[in-house]
């Protein structure tokens, strides 16, 4: 029998779409001479569908034939996603500019890309995952080839663009087997034919292998991390911080909906396969990110770093570990923003700070700004009191907790190492003779932002108990 599709819980993505499209009209009609509507009407629909988020949380459930699912996971990751690129378009808004690539086309992209990671996170369908998938890949790949007289951003568009389809054709692969087994796409249909399957283990475990080769991929996760440090270095830096902040929140909702929900009764499978993602991208992440001049490099190989500790809490199994995973992509994102916002900040018309060096003496010219990426530097690398450092000791806890002692041993050593190269960037900061004028051309309004942003990291380190509360409640 027919059931009238809930509609208030897709919401959301249905005003953002119509907003999208909205947008689209207004770059098609007006062109470049209303670039600056069209900014503030993308941070308006932003702003309205993160409250729109907000008003609905409370219910949930299964709509649209059981292929969508409204929950407090979703909620808080569409909020969180929502939030985030509010702050990327109002931090890159002033690079854009300087640059004559503050092109309506990258604000279209924005909300599409937007949309397509809601998607993802409500997704309960192999189906409309992909979907969501595929719309906010192909945003990227657009947006990271915008800057077209650039030839290190289009060889970083090539790059991505190959093996982005390379890595969908793998997830479509793996979702097929799985498929042929279950007889279902739905994830519910597919966890109750999973749990009852007895003689199909092995064609069960190939089919899984493909789909953690194409979440591997999305995260950045060793060996699937090729493009990571290229596309990080050869788009524009606020392409690079759109990719780098809020589809790591969508990633981990696909991780959580395909393995946690879809495939719990295979844990045993694929905790194996993220064992050896997570221990190989915590090893290569920190030890290449020493070798790296290019500040931008180093965030990429630090991000491969920071992805081998979110999967430690996944494979874990426990609803503790998951938390803890959730608790850490939050941090990650904030981290992130406030890492390539610093970025973003210094650099002007001709001068891009992208290099390590460009932060010598920072502290001599701009000690507020110093004193906020030590902050960054030393939550990344783990320090307490800050944020960075619960968020690794809790993903370390959940994996001693189930008795993974040698991943909790190689987090640490690692962390060690990783350590050095986050402790150089302060170095040149705080000791080194500046190469060049450190000039701060943005507005007052982001840098009392940004700097908020930088300090919530402070705060959230200082105070994590609510957060660590909230993201526990997700997976009661």
């Amino acid at each position: 029998m027919f059931q009238v599709p809930n509609m208030q819980f897709a919401l959301p993505e249905m005003f953002l779409l119509g907003m999208a499209c909205v947008i689209l009209l207004l770059v098609a009609f007006t062109g470049a001479r209303r670039v600056e509507w069209v900014y503030g009407l993308s941070q308006l629909t932003l702003l309205s569908t993160a409250l729109i988020i907000f008003w609905s949380i409370g219910d949930g459930g299964l709509t649209f034939a059981d292929t969508y699912v409204k929950d407090s996971l979703s909620d808080l990751l569409k909020l969180s996603i929502c939030l985030v690129n509010v702050l990327v378009l109002l931090y890159s808004s002033a690079y854009l500019k300087a640059r004559q690539l503050m092109q309506g086309e990258f604000y279209v992209l924005a909300i599409f890309a937007t949309l397509g990671m809601l998607i993802m996170v409500s997704a309960y369908h192999f189906l409309t995952l992909y979907l969501g998938l595929e719309l906010l890949s192909l945003c990227l790949y657009a947006m990271v080839a915008m800057q077209r007289d650039s030839a290190v951003a289009t060889e970083a568009a090539m790059k991505y663009f190959i093996l982005g389809a390379i890595a969908s054709g793998m997830l479509l692969y793996g979702m097929s087997i799985i498929y042929g087994i279950t007889g279902s796409l739905a994830l519910g249909e597919v966890a109750a034919a999973v749990s009852m399957s007895t003689g199909n283990e092995t064609i069960l475990s190939f089919g899984l292998v493909f789909l953690i080769i194409g979440i591997g991929f999305k995260f950045g996760a060793v060996p699937f991390h090729m493009w990571l440090p290229d596309v990080y270095h050869g788009a524009p830096t606020a392409m690079t911080l759109f990719i780098a902040a809020a589809p790591k929140i969508a990633a981990f909702a696909m991780l959580v909906r395909l393995l946690v929900e879809g495939l719990i009764d295979l844990h045993s499978h694929w905790q194996d396969m993220l064992i050896m993602l997570a221990v190989l991208s915590m090893i290569v992440g920190n030890v290449v990110a020493i070798a790296q001049t290019n500040l931008k490099r180093m965030l990429a190989y630090s991000t491969i770093s920071h992805v081998g500790f979110l999967l430690m809490g996944v494979l874990s199994g426990t609803q503790e570990g998951f938390a803890a995973s959730l608790f850490y992509t939050l941090i990650y994102a904030l981290m992130t923003l406030g890492a390539f916002g610093m970025i973003l900040l210094l650099s002007r018309q001709g001068y891009e700070a992208e290099n390590i060096e460009d932060f010598k003496g920072l502290s001599r010219k701009q000690p507020w700004f110093a004193l906020m990426m030590m902050i960054l530097m030393f939550s990344m690398a783990g320090i307490p009191p800050l944020a960075g450092f619960y968020a690794k000791l809790l993903v370390i806890k959940s994996v001693i907790d189930v008795d993974l002692l040698s991943v909790a041993i190689v987090a640490v050593i690692t962390s060690v190492i990783g350590a050095f190269y986050y402790l150089r960037v302060i170095k040149v900061m705080y000791f080194d003779k500046p190469l060049v004028e450190h000039t701060v051309t943005a507005s007052s309004l982001v840098q009392i932002i940004l700097s908020a942003n930088i300090l919530m990291v402070l705060g959230l380190g200082l105070f994590p108990g609510m957060l660590i509360k909230i993201c526990s409640i997700v997976f009661v």
